[in-house]
């Protein structure tokens, strides 16, 4: 029989393996159900740049909200990725990477506060409206799901494959349910503002590329290149209500010509391979308990794109709310 864990994870993207570490980092025993394993989820897929929180409007429902709240997770993740920048192995590196945006800045007093800030040069600037360099973690995240799965084994938790039928079911397993189904969270909750974000990006051979591009404007297409060693992830998309992982080939081909025409020697990179996911796109992130059946569930999902930056800040807060009432 298996043996009854103080907490049970739903879901292995970068929001349910995290909090899972962290918790069985805390001594908690932590067992991780999903329907597939890490490397397979969206988030195995994203372009996983950190700065998304620190750059949006208040004004726009992208998943940000409270924007106080998040900001701050945001900047726990910055300290956590910063320092495993410092571990080999880890698949995260702090480097300097222009970013832009299409339209003007209504008020770009902040930009200078942010991490490694300076203008793009003339001969540096790729025809947006406003580019400038940042020096912020990236994240190669098949190499970071492998460092988060060992960091697990090694606190004693475990990933298993599978899926849960309901929160109830999930309920007698556990003490603790923390509930971190991404886009599919819906069926779980029947959650009506939860929806799906499609997201694709092209890998492509490296073609001798060291600095990395990220578009934040915002909109369907965000134009992006993350040099990871001999491959490049180049971006993106992102589509509403769109429930398909099957890759366009329109799209593939609309992302090759949007980032060569940034840095034209992606233009004839081989292609590697397409990737496609499904973002939890919500009006605001929704982390908060409720009590099911005698146990606790935290609800850790809807994060839209900015789920790498806000996994760490996430799981710490988690991790108050159940030490705050302590595991049955």
């Amino acid at each position: 029989m298996t043996e009854r864990a103080d907490v049970l994870v739903i879901g292995a993207g970068v929001i349910g393996l995290t909090t899972a570490v962290h918790l069985a980092e805390q001594g908690l025993t932590v067992r991780v159900r999903a329907g597939e394993p890490p490397r397979a989820t969206t988030s195995a897929v994203a372009a996983a740049v950190l700065g998304g929180p620190l750059l949006s409007d208040p004004a726009d429902s992208a998943g940000w909200e409270p924007q106080e709240t998040t900001t701050e997770w945001h900047r726990v993740g910055l300290a956590e990725f910063g320092a495993l920048a410092e571990r080999p192995g880890t698949g995260v590196r702090v480097t300097p990477g222009r970013w832009a945006s299409r339209p003007e800045l209504p008020d770009d007093s902040w930009v200078a506060r942010l991490p490694g800030y300076r203008p793009c040069a003339p001969e540096e600037h790729p025809g947006f409206a406003v580019a400038f360099w940042l020096s912020v973690p990236i994240v190669d995240m098949p190499v970071y799901f492998d460092h988060l799965t060992e960091r697990l084994a090694a606190a004693g938790g475990r990933v298993e494959i599978g899926q849960v039928a309901s929160l109830e079911e999930a309920a007698t397993e556990a003490p603790v349910v923390v509930n971190c189904t991404g886009a599919h969270a819906g069926r779980l909750t029947g959650d009506p503002e939860i929806r799906p974000n499609r997201g694709q990006h092209v890998i492509v051979e490296n073609p001798g590329l060291d600095g990395y591009f990220y578009e934040f404007s915002k909109g369907p297409k965000q134009t992006s290149f993350l040099p990871h060693g001999d491959r490049v992830v180049c971006g993106g998309t992102a589509t509403r209500d769109d429930w398909s992982r099957e890759p366009d080939p329109a799209q593939t081909r609309e992302i090759i010509a949007r980032c060569a025409a940034v840095e034209p020697r992606l233009a004839q990179a081989r292609v590697l391979g397409v990737e496609v996911g499904l973002r939890a796109a919500r009006p605001r992130v929704r982390l908060e308990e409720e009590s099911l059946g005698g146990a606790r569930v935290i609800h850790n999902y809807g994060h839209s794109g900015a789920g790498v930056g806000l996994s760490w800040g996430c799981a710490h807060e988690v991790g108050r709310i159940i030490q705050r009432a302590g595991v049955n």
